[in-house]
C-alpha cells in the first residue's frame, strides 16, 4: 500500500447556509484513488490569519517566492476606527449591544446610536459618516442607506421595552434600586406636520412652535432607564401614572419611592404611586406654600433655620429651607427689572418732551405692558404725572410681601423619620439635577437632539430612544474621563484622527493594520479601559446615500 501526498489546502465549507466552517485539509492517493482526510478545523481563526495560511501553502515548495509576493504587498490609509472602536467597546461593556442583538436591525440601531455621539445629524448624515468611519468592518454590517435608517426607528419603537428590560436586568440583577427619579422636558419642532407635535407648555422659550414633551425615568445615580415620548400638549402629571407602571411590572417593585419635580406629584399621582404601595418625594409650588402659610401648617420662622421639618397628623412631611444665595440671586433680578423699566421712562418722557403731538396715554400703556411682561405689575406700575411726564409707582407692601418666601422652597415625602432622615430627604430631591444634566446634554450640550427631522410617531420616539443610549455612553465616558482635561466631545474628536492602514495584496485589500496611537489617544483609550485590536477584517463595504446632495449647490 502506497500513500502520496499531493497537496494540502484550506477549504470553505456552509452547512444550510446557517454558519461557515473553514477546514485544513490534504488529498493524496491510495490503492489508485485520491481521498480526502481534515487535519483541523480552523474556523476559530481570523480572515488575515486564513489568508497569511494559503499563502504560505500556496509557496511551500519554494519560500524564497514569497519575497516576490511582498513586493505586490502595498500600504495605504484606511477608514478612521478610533472613536467607533471605542463606543463599540463601551457599547459592549454596558450591555447596549447585546441588548439590541446581533440582528441586521440590531447591529443598524447600533451605529445610529455611535453615530450620534461621534456626530449629530439626521439618518442621511449617519450614512455619509459610516462612508468615512470603519463602521462596517466593526459592527460586520452590509451596505445600507438612509431608507434603511428610517425604517430602524420603526424597529427600535417596537422594541423599546424589551431591549429597556434587558438592559436593566444586565444592570440591576440581582439587587434592584430602591429610588427612582423622574422629570419631563419638552423639544420644540421647526415643521408642523409631525404625528405627536402639538403647542403646549414650551420650556424652550420658543413662541409659536409646536413640540413633543419626554418623560425621563432614571434610577438614583442619574442613569436612565427608559425614556416615553407623549404629545406636545401633555400635562406633566398627565405622564406620571406610565412611569409607575414601568416600575411596578417591570421593573420589579417593591419599597420604592419616587423623586418628582415640583407639582409633578398631586393627589391623584399620591393615589396611584399608593395603590403599589411606592412612596414618593416632591416639592410643592409657591402658592401651596402661602396656603400652608395661612393655615398654620408652617411657621414663617422656620424658614430661617438651615434645614426644618413640619409632619403633619397623617403622616405627611414637610422639609423646607431658605437658599441664601437663591433669596440674593431673585432680588437682583427683581432690582435689574426695575432699573430696565426707570430707563424706559426716562426715555418714554424724552420723547413726549420731544414731541408735542405725542399721547401720554400711549406712553403710559407701553410702559404697563413692559411691567406685565417683566412679571412685576404686582408691586411697581406706571402712573401720569404733571407736565406730559410719567413716573413709576412701588407698592412696597406688596413687595414686603413677595420678598418674604424669596428663596424658600418646601418638599413633601409620606415616607417616615425611621426609612428617611430630612438631610436624606433633601439630598434625594437634589438628585433631580442629574436628571436636568442628562436633558441639557442630550437636548443641546452633546447629543442634539434637535432637530428631530422625523415625521411619524414610531420614529420619533425610536429617534429619542437612539439620544438615551447615546447618553448612557456619554455618561460613562464622562465618568472615566473625569481626570482628563477634555470634553467627551473633545475626546471623540481626538479619536477620529486614528486611522487604519489597510493592506493590498496586488491591489486588493486584505486587511486593515492598526497603527500604534499617538500618547493623546493612547491616554483617552487607557482612561476608558478599551484595548484596540492589532487587526481588522477589511471587507471593502462601502456605504452611500440614496439622496445626493445637489451639484449646483449655491456658494458663497
Amino acid at each position: 500500500m502506497v500513500i502520496i501526498v499531493a497537496t494540502m489546502y484550506i477549504e470553505k465549507t456552509n452547512s444550510r447556509g446557517k454558519y461557515t466552517c473553514y477546514l485544513l485539509r490534504e488529498t493524496y492517493r491510495k490503492d489508485g484513488k485520491v481521498k480526502h482526510r481534515t487535519l483541523a478545523n480552523l474556523s476559530g481563526c481570523a480572515e488575515e490569519e486564513l489568508e497569511a495560511m494559503r499563502l504560505a501553502l500556496q509557496h511551500k515548495k519554494d519560500l524564497t517566492q514569497l519575497v516576490s509576493v511582498t513586493q505586490a504587498v502595498s500600504l495605504r490609509q484606511g477608514l478612521s476606527m478610533g472613536a467607533v472602536w471605542l463606543l463599540f467597546d463601551i457599547a459592549r461593556q454596558l450591555g447596549i449591544t447585546e441588548a439590541l442583538g446581533p440582528s441586521r436591525a440590531g447591529k443598524l440601531a447600533l451605529w445610529q446610536v455611535m453615530a450620534r455621539v461621534i456626530d449629530q445629524g439626521s439618518r442621511l448624515s449617519a450614512v455619509r459618516l459610516a462612508g468615512s468611519h470603519a463602521a462596517c468592518d466593526i459592527l460586520g454590517l452590509e451596505p445600507f442607506h438612509e431608507d434603511d435608517l428610517y425604517e430602524n426607528l420603526d424597529w427600535l419603537d417596537e422594541n423599546q421595552s424589551k431591549i429597556e428590560d434587558l438592559l436593566f436586568q444586565s444592570s440591576y440583577s440581582p439587587k434592584k434600586p430602591g429610588l427612582y427619579l423622574y422629570d419631563v422636558t419638552s423639544s420644540y419642532l421647526e415643521g408642523q406636520y409631525n404625528e405627536l407635535s402639538a403647542f403646549g407648555y414650551n420650556r424652550d422659550g420658543k413662541k409659536g412652535k409646536r413640540q413633543i414633551v419626554i418623560g425621563l425615568l432614571c434610577e438614583e445615580t442619574g442613569k436612565p432607564l427608559s425614556v416615553e415620548v407623549f404629545a406636545g400638549n401633555t400635562q406633566d402629571t398627565a405622564t406620571v401614572a406610565s412611569q409607575i407602571q414601568k416600575v411596578a411590572q417591570r421593573f420589579g417593585g417593591g419599597d420604592i419611592t419616587f423623586v418628582g419635580d415640583r407639582g409633578m406629584i398631586k393627589n391623584q399621582q399620591v393615589e396611584d404611586l399608593a395603590e403599589y404601595g411606592f412612596h414618593y418625594i416632591t416639592a410643592i409650588t409657591k402658592p401651596q406654600i402661602e396656603s400652608l402659610i395661612d393655615q398654620g401648617v408652617i411657621p414663617m420662622t422656620l424658614f430661617d433655620q438651615r434645614l426644618a421639618e413640619i409632619q403633619t397628623e397623617a403622616g405627611i412631611r414637610y422639609i423646607l429651607r431658605r437658599n441664601p444665595d437663591r433669596a440674593l440671586e431673585i432680588r437682583q433680578s427683581r432690582q435689574s427689572k426695575l432699573a430696565s423699566l426707570h430707563q424706559m421712562v426716562k426715555k418714554q418722557n424724552e420723547y413726549l418732551a420731544e414731541h408735542s403731538h405725542a399721547r401720554e396715554a400711549v406712553a403710559l400703556r407701553k410702559v404697563n405692558d413692559r411691567c406685565e411682561k417683566l412679571k412685576v405689575s404686582k408691586w411697581v406700575g406706571a402712573v401720569a404725572a404733571s407736565d406730559r411726564r410719567i413716573s413709576l409707582t412701588t407698592d412696597q407692601e406688596v413687595l414686603a410681601e413677595i420678598e418674604k418666601l424669596d428663596g424658600c422652597y418646601v418638599l413633601k415625602t409620606d415616607l417616615n423619620k425611621k426609612a428617611a432622615s430630612k438631610e436624606t430627604i433633601h439630598s434625594r430631591y437634589k438628585d433631580l439635577a442629574q436628571v436636568e444634566w442628562a436633558f441639557r446634554t442630550s437636548k443641546t450640550v452633546q447629543l442634539e437632539m434637535r432637530p428631530v427631522n422625523v415625521r411619524l410617531a414610531s420614529r420619533t420616539r425610536g429617534h429619542v430612544f437612539v439620544v438615551m443610549l447615546a447618553y448612557l455612553i456619554v455618561q460613562e465616558l464622562t465618568d472615566r474621563w473625569n481626570e482628563i482635561n477634555l470634553t467627551v466631545a473633545e475626546g471623540i474628536h481626538e479619536l477620529t484622527s486614528l486611522c487604519a492602514t489597510e493592506v493590498l495584496v496586488e491591489g486588493k485589500p486584505r486587511c486593515s493594520k492598526i497603527p500604534q496611537p499617538r500618547s493623546s489617544v493612547e491616554e483617552l483609550l487607557k482612561a476608558a479601559s478599551v484595548r484596540l485590536p492589532n487587526v481588522l477584517p477589511c471587507k471593502g463595504t462601502r456605504v452611500a446615500t440614496r439622496k445626493k446632495l445637489p451639484e449646483n449647490r449655491a456658494t458663497p
